[in-house]
Order: structure tokens, then sequence, then C-alpha cells
């Protein structure tokens, strides 16, 4: 069964604070498709070479307006918002094993999981043999970006694809997390670092040519995943929310979000002190402990879900990078903690942080159901959705490997700022690790139970 879906240390030198970052343009596509279907995840392609890059605004709608035409009626009562929509995992293996004895497409139910737009419970029932997931839930439309999200909330929905690879990946994010870094290569920071000697020896005024010189001297930046397979849909949501992170922090494109300046506004307006002209700044994942039953049948994820931190990061002369520096630049510090107290504001004008946020929930689900053995304690056969060895397979995309360097500046006094580092860090089994017993959730996992054979409810 082939599961497819819609288709360095910088020293002051000049009077300006620039700041280096890759654009990317990530596509939604399997490899070999047009360059047509490759703008889904954060309005952005990657083409066969693996090059990011920013589509055409035309090209997005044009994708958006086919991806609406392909969409099919949602079946009525699945249309109702519920704050409880559920999905039987039981019964979601049996309606995808019928879905491929019919040998057509997954109908767009199955792709976007009954709609629902976040997973806040995991509910056992040893008796029925199941394991539940819950949340909030609703029909859903394609809005002009091209993401498939709820009609009533415009967040976007979970799809399937993004749950099989975070139950198929359990374990690598058991031994090192899942993570996704967009770096400049130790080759392109050596022959930054030498340009930026011999600016400093000319005494080179700041000009577009020398910054078009920078650009150069960085060439391609690399992106590197680990935890997930690099050709998944859930690795372009990691490295697409990274790129509208830096984007927005390097005033590259304006912030949605009026409490959310870039981080080049807050430069330019601050007297703190910059102790480093390379900041890095990551989402991570932030909740609170997770809530359980007594008898650890039903469970509740608890907060925010993602924030954003940064520590300072230094080059040597060679290129190589100095990492766990365990210093972080105030002001860098002080725009990682807009951004997170501005997250619900942002994930709603931008769905691609709403949807990265359904990744770290599928993947600390994924990690309370493994570390507490509840398939074990449910008694049921999930191989069709746990197993890379099962019929059910992930469609193959283009794999992001490199995005070019473009840089931004802004002044302030004698400083310039290069930024060049970033990333998605999902540390699932440690959230997983940290719970609490919460008598309420007795009545709760009651209330929840499915009867008949139907997958959702």
């Amino acid at each position: 069964m082939t599961f497819n879906k819609f288709r360095g240390a910088w020293v002051p030198l000049f009077p300006l604070a620039l700041t280096a970052l890759s654009l990317v343009w990530i596509a939604d596509a399997p490899a070999g498709q047009s360059l047509f279907r490759n703008t889904a995840v954060g309005g952005v392609a990657i083409d066969t070479q693996g090059v990011l890059s920013q589509p055409p605004v035309e090209v997005v709608k044009q994708f958006a307006e086919e991806l609406a035409k392909q969409a099919r009626p949602v079946p009525q009562k699945m249309n109702e918002a519920s704050q409880l929509r559920r999905v039987s995992l039981k019964q979601l293996v049996q309606a995808l094993r019928t879905a491929n004895a019919a040998k057509g497409e997954l109908p767009d139910e199955l792709r976007y999981l009954a709609g629902i737009q976040r997973l806040k419970y995991i509910f056992v029932y040893p008796e029925e043999k199941d394991i539940v997931l819950a949340g909030p839930g609703e029909g859903w439309t394609v809005d002009p970006q091209g993401y498939v999200v709820g009609v009533t909330t415009g967040r976007p929905v979970i799809q399937l694809d993004d749950l099989l690879v975070a139950l198929r990946s359990v374990d690598a994010a058991r031994q090192g997390g899942i993570t996704c870094s967009i770096d400049p290569t130790e080759e392109g920071m050596a022959r930054f670092q030498a340009l930026n000697t011999q600016l400093k020896r000319s005494r080179t005024e700041f000009s577009l040519d020398v910054l078009k010189e920078m650009e150069n001297a960085w060439g391609p930046q690399q992106i590197t995943f680990s935890g997930v397979p690099e050709t998944s849909h859930f690795a372009r949501v990691l490295v697409a929310a990274d790129y509208r992170m830096k984007r927005i922090a390097m005033q590259l494109e304006s912030s949605p979000v009026a409490a959310l300046p870039s981080y080049l506004e807050m430069l330019a307006n601050s007297r703190l002190k910059v102790t480093t002209m390379t900041p890095r700044w990551w989402m991570a994942c932030d909740y609170e402990p997770l809530a359980r039953s007594e008898d650890g049948l039903a469970w509740e994820l608890r907060g925010p879900g993602v924030k954003v931190e940064t520590e300072d990061t230094q080059f040597n002369q060679d290129g190589s990078r100095d990492t766990n520096t365990g210093r972080k630049t105030p002001l860098a510090q002080k725009w990682a903690e807009t951004m997170s107290a501005n997250y619900d504001e942002l994930s709603a004008k931008e769905p691609i942080f709403a949807q990265l946020r359904n990744l770290m929930d599928l993947s600390v689900v994924a990690a309370i159901i493994e570390r507490n053995g509840l398939v074990e304690k449910a008694d049921c056969d999930l191989g069709l959705l746990t197993s890379d060895a099962s019929d059910l397979t992930l469609a193959a995309w283009n794999p992001p490997k490199t995005v070019a360097t473009s840089c931004s500046f802004t002044k302030r006094g004698r400083e310039y700022l290069v930024t060049a580092s970033g990333g998605v860090q999902i540390e699932s089994w440690r959230v997983a690790e940290a719970s609490q017993v919460n008598p309420r959730l007795d009545g709760v996992h009651q209330n929840a139970k499915m009867t008949g054979d139907s997958w959702w409810k």
C-alpha cells in the first residue's frame, strides 16, 4: 500500500549590523513531480538536486487552487467541530487495510485523520484491545497558501503521514532526539573568515557589492536531519519552520505578529551588549509534566508545546564551530523569549508553526506509547502503522540538502551581525519521562470510550 497525499565569531568592523541567513524553498511533492506541485509546506520548494528556494507567488496560488479542486467533500458528521475528536488506532489499521483492498488512493478523511488539529489525549482500552488518540478537530479546507486547515480555526490538521513517521522513528528519537539544522560548511566559514580578515586590513567600506562577496564566501549551507527520514513530509515541516523563524528574526520578511519584532529591530533599538555576532536559535519542546491516570491507561499532553532557545556560536579560523558554549547573548535570548511568548498567535498567522507543534505532539505521543508499553497493555497489533516493513509505505520527496546564503543588515553604531545557524530539536523521550497522576483523567477516559466499528468519533 503506497501512501500518497495532495499534491562565526565576528568582530566590529562596519557601521551596521549584518545578518547572513539561509533562504529555503521547500517542496511538498514527491520526487519527480513538477514544480507546480512543489509548494505546500511553508510556501517553499525543493528541486531534484535538493536545493531549497522561494517559489513565485503565482505558483503558490496555482498550487492551492489545484489542491482545492482535488479535495473531496468532507463527510457531514466529520465536518462538525468537536473538542474531543477521537481516532481508534485499532480501527484505523482496519480502515487502511480496507482502503488498500479497494486499490485506490486513500480517502481524505484517512489522510487527515478525521480533521484532528492537535493531539491532547492518549487512551488505552485493554478490553477493546485499542489505543485511542484524541484532541480538537473539525472539517477541513485548503487555505490560499495550500495548507489543509480547519474550516473555522484555520489551524492545520494532523496528517497520517506524520503520525507514521513519529511512530516508526520512536527508537531513533530515544537514542538522539529528532533534529533539523541549517549550518554553513567549514569550508564556507573558512572562506568567510579569510574575507573578513582581508576587509579589516583594507578598511573596505561596506556596500552591496561587499554584501554579495560575503554571500559568495559562505556559499551553500547544509541541511541535516537526525531521527527521521530526510525524504519525509515530517522533515520538510521541520526545515520549513526553521526557515520561517530565521527569516522573521533577520527581517527578510515582515513579522505577522505586532508583538514580535525582528531581531534586527531589537538590535537597532537596544543598548544591550552583544556578546557574539553569531547567535543561534532553535525551536524545542516545551511541555508541562504529563497528566496520567493512576492505572496508566489515560495520558494528557499539557503546556504550550514549543519554545525558542538560543546559544552563542563561535567559529574558529579554520571554519570549525565551537558548540555548547553555554553562553547566551542577552538580546538574542530576549528575542527567543518574545517568539516563545507569541507562539500561539504566530501559529494562527503562519500555519507552518502550528504544523511544527503537531509534529512535537506526535513525537511525544509516540514516546509515551513506547516508553509505557501501551501497545502491550492494549494487546493490539499496530504493525501496519509502526513498522517500516509494513505494506503502508511513505511517499518519497526530494530531500532538502542545501540552501543559498542571503544577507540582510541594519545599522547599530560600529557593529554588524552575522548569523547562519538554527534548527529544531525534539527531545520527546525527555518529555515522556515527567508525569503526574491526575484523578480527573479517569472520568475523561471512561467518557471517551468508542463503540462500534468506526475508526473515528
